[in-house]
């Protein structure tokens, strides 16, 4: 688990909840891609980062096959499984395949988790919503570095950019065919 998110991780039951959603989309036949962020060498990033870009370079951060780049147990891919290869940014649409991949497989909604909610997740979900994706961003499935940027990327940003809701909601609206198409 890492240190700088466990805090918000432990209060709002980040991983359990993910899991648990990520289990019951698999047995309802979704399709679940999985878009980690790993660096070769950190060469991926400039010369001269600025922001959380220059911490995970000074750091070394999510280095492949290190621990920081790896799969939560809970989260492993399972056959069938799709993954993104080539994130090295914010964004899991910028430097990988994921818009070819979602059009191909003629997806129209995304359903987003994971870390950091006022980083990674929403970098994502703008520009999910910018690529016209009908965008559902996981208010339990992510975690910031603080509950108080967890509560302000989920009260102020979440709503302007995706449809907010919980795990629990997903699942309800799975059960509705006509609330929540595949």
């Amino acid at each position: 688990m890492n240190p700088l998110s466990q805090d918000v991780m432990n209060k709002t039951k980040m991983l359990e909840n993910s899991n648990m959603l990520l289990n019951y989309a698999r047995d309802c036949g979704f399709i679940i891609i999985h878009v980690p962020i790993a660096f070769s060498d950190h060469s991926e990033i400039s010369d001269n980062p600025y922001g959380i870009l220059a911490g995970v370079k000074d750091g070394s951060a999510f280095t492949a096959g290190e621990w920081g780049s790896d799969f939560s147990e809970k989260m492993m891919p399972h056959k069938g499984d799709l993954i993104v290869k080539g994130k090295s940014g914010l964004c899991s649409f910028a430097s990988t395949n994921l818009d070819f991949l979602l059009r191909q497989k003629n997806i129209k909604n995304v359903v987003l988790s994971g870390f950091l909610t006022n980083c990674c997740v929403e970098s994502t979900m703008r520009t999910a919503y910018e690529l016209n994706y009908k965008t559902y961003t996981m208010t339990d499935c992510v975690a910031a570095t603080s509950m108080d940027a967890q509560e302000a990327t989920l009260k102020h940003n979440f709503g302007m950019f995706s449809i907010p809701m919980s795990s629990r909601e997903v699942m309800q609206a799975i059960n509705v065919p006509t609330s929540f198409a595949k």
